[in-house]
């Protein structure tokens, strides 16, 4: 019978610059997911890839004084070695410069055009060029973009429109009569109640502000919104032509089983995605898992700082399997996961080292030391054998069901409760004391016998999520992975089989000073490089539009000086400050908790524009704004005067 086909999909990294670890979680637990299913049996194909469209492209481009070709060739090939790094099974990297894809695409839009889905218009409104999205006032935070913090833009100009509220009612009825199509469900409620009940508004699919994108080939001063062309790499990807031609694997594999995403572009692909399906007449994929983040332990990642993690320098000091194993472990079902360099070495010391790798050890030694490396299985057993073999044999269940609901983490967990039961046996049989007798030899083989089984039903669900670990554990038992039906039969490996005479360490216990001594040389590296790059360079911003004398003579800007501060309790980012200007004193909510205490705060001469219109931010009056600069990183420090002046004094 022919094995069931499954189809999972990662977003396509944006080729902005090298992926660090955060970004690298999602490949990672993608591939254990589509390995996992190998595993039972599906005929999997896998694909992921790199989005390689826009200004923000276009910009760094120019930058760097290259083409935008040049620039994301050089990206597309950096992330593409570290998904490798990372021995991902990926079937098809796709780019979405790619020529079949550019083709399709352009074929698409015409396609949606000239059935009446597209029409053309003009865009005014606030655009985020991070985020390559528009947005209206009303959906800003804190003035700011809703997705990424960063300042919006507004943007006028000429644009093609795609009808979403024409599709809106279907997707509504969709998702409420497929409640596994959005998951976790906190990000459909998210959807439903933010975005699609309120009513969608149409949404702007083309661009003329800039150049680097697929062109409109009936309108070529337009090229396709990002995000339209973007999405639709899952259906191109493997063969799909909107006039009918579509491949043999496109009809085998759509609609996908699962896109694997993470939880900040879950609009873009439980909204948009689905009705350009629609329009399309495609089926909807069949799930979306908007996955939670990987945060840095001291906050957000910063190659100023010098505290950006990459997954290729963990897996040169610590081992691709060891990077793969915490990621995938540390990062609950949908809640965000910590990684510091503390904690990795923890996590390898107690799990890796000390749970897996001495167990491993241990039992091929005694097995040597005993009775050559033979292990032969006597029937001379004991009730405490009962145990061990009910919990090895009843795992392979409990992964299935866990992976079957996308809680990776638990699966893992389970795996590693059967190895830490084998390492019980061992304490409850004492095979050293066993030894000490001849006439206990029969039960010591068995004792023996019984951990290398235990082992290698570990070993063999552990390899989606640790290929290389397994296979070594396999070679050192001199077997082979077995099918995941036969697991839960205890007493498959062979009697009288050998194991190796020369046992390997998976892994050595790390020693903390050692590891944190290369963190600080690599965060020594990543600040000198950052320091130099911004000396040459220093930092480009998007530039606004002109403004007149006059214009600038409306603002009033004055020395204040902050007398009292204190936190904004309903706000995890405002400060809210007493600032004295002259004989009066304004209060002026600001942003910036993340990068100053309220107690910092008190007896600075800041810059401030007085005569800003008044407003409530998170229900507290600001009657004016603190003058901040910015650096690439988004990190913000407050404008002081270089010399001491008195609260009130202009600035002009």
């Amino acid at each position: 019978m022919e094995n069931k086909k499954y189809y999972i999909t990662t977003a396509i990294a944006y080729t902005s610059g090298k992926p660090h670890i955060g970004n690298t979680y999602e490949i990672i637990l993608a591939d254990s997911i589509a390995r996992f299913k190998r595993q039972q049996g599906y005929d999997v194909y896998f694909q992921t890839g790199t989005d390689e469209h826009g200004q923000k492209i276009e910009i760094k481009a120019e930058e760097a004084g290259i083409t935008p070709k040049e620039f994301v060739d050089n990206t597309a090939g950096e992330i593409k070695r570290i998904w490798d790094l990372m021995d991902t099974s990926y079937d098809r990297f796709i780019r979405t410069t790619d020529e079949d894809h550019e083709a399709q695409v352009k074929k698409i839009f015409k396609k949606l055009y000239e059935q009446g889905d597209i029409y053309k218009g003009h865009y005014e409104g606030l655009y985020c060029t991070p985020c390559e999205s528009f947005f209206t006032e009303s959906q800003l935070v804190d003035g700011k973009c809703p997705d990424c913090g960063r300042e919006v833009q507004p943007a006028k100009e000429e644009a093609y429109f795609f009808k979403m509220s024409k599709y809106a009612d279907r997707l509504i009825e969709h998702i409420n009569t497929h409640p596994e199509f959005i998951q976790p469900v906190s990000r459909k409620n998210e959807m439903m109640n933010n975005f699609l009940l309120p009513g969608l508004q149409d949404l702007c699919v083309s661009r003329t502000s800039f150049k680097w994108g697929i062109p409109v080939d009936f309108d070529d001063k337009h090229v396709i919104y990002v995000w339209l062309d973007a999405l639709t790499n899952y259906i191109t990807g493997i063969g799909y032509d909107c006039e009918g031609n579509s491949s043999d694997k496109f009809n085998k594999n759509w609609p996908a089983d699962l896109h694997l995403i993470g939880k900040d572009i879950i609009r873009f692909h439980t909204i948009y995605w689905p009705i350009f399906l629609m329009a399309l007449d495609l089926p909807l994929p069949k799930q979306v898992f908007g996955h939670p983040w990987l945060l840095q332990g001291d906050g957000k990642m910063s190659k100023s700082k010098g505290n950006v993690i990459y997954a290729d320098d963990l897996a040169d000091m610590f081992g691709v399997d060891a990077v793969r194993y915490f990621v995938l472990h540390e990062i609950p079902f949908d809640n965000d996961g910590v990684v510091t360099w503390e904690l990795l070495t923890e996590r390898i010391n107690s799990d890796l080292a000390n749970v897996l790798g001495n167990l491993v050890h241990r039992t091929i030694s005694m097995s040597n030391k005993y009775f050559n490396g033979i292990v032969n299985y006597t029937g001379v057993s004991d009730a405490v054998d009962e145990d061990l073999k009910a919990v090895a044999t009843s795992t392979v269940d409990k992964v299935c069901a866990k992976m079957e609901e996308l809680r990776v983490a638990d699966a893992i967990s389970e795996i590693f409760t059967l190895f830490r039961r084998c390492n019980k046996y061992i304490d409850e049989t004492t095979p050293w004391i066993l030894a000490k007798e001849e006439k206990d030899k029969p039960r010591l083989e068995t004792v023996l016998y019984n951990l290398v089984e235990g082992i290698c039903i570990g070993a063999t669900l552990l390899k989606s999520f640790m290929p290389e670990t397994a296979e070594k554990i396999f070679a050192q038992l001199n077997t082979q992975e077995r099918k995941l039906e036969d697991l839960k039969t205890f007493g498959l490996y062979p009697s009288g089989n050998q194991v190796t005479d020369k046992p390997e360490a998976l892994f050595a216990r790390l020693d903390l000073a050692e590891v944190l001594k290369k963190a600080e040389e690599i965060k020594a590296a990543q600040q000198a490089a950052a320091k130099a790059e911004e000396e040459e360079d220093g930092i480009e911003i998007e530039a606004k539009p002109e403004i007149t004398y006059d214009d600038f003579m409306k603002m009033q800007f004055q020395v204040g000086e902050i007398i009292a501060c204190e936190e904004v309790k309903k706000s995890k980012k405002l400060l809210c400050s007493q600032v004295k200007i002259g004989n009066q004193v304004k209060q002026i909510v600001s942003g910036i908790k993340q990068y100053y205490t309220a107690e910092e705060m008190v007896g600075k001469k800041v810059m401030v524009l007085v005569n800003l219109k008044p407003a409530k931010l998170a229900g507290v009056l600001s009657e004016g704004m603190l003058l901040c600069a910015e650096d690439a990183d988004g990190n913000l420090a407050l404008m002081t005067p270089e010399k001491t002046m008195p609260a009130g004094a202009e600035i002009c």
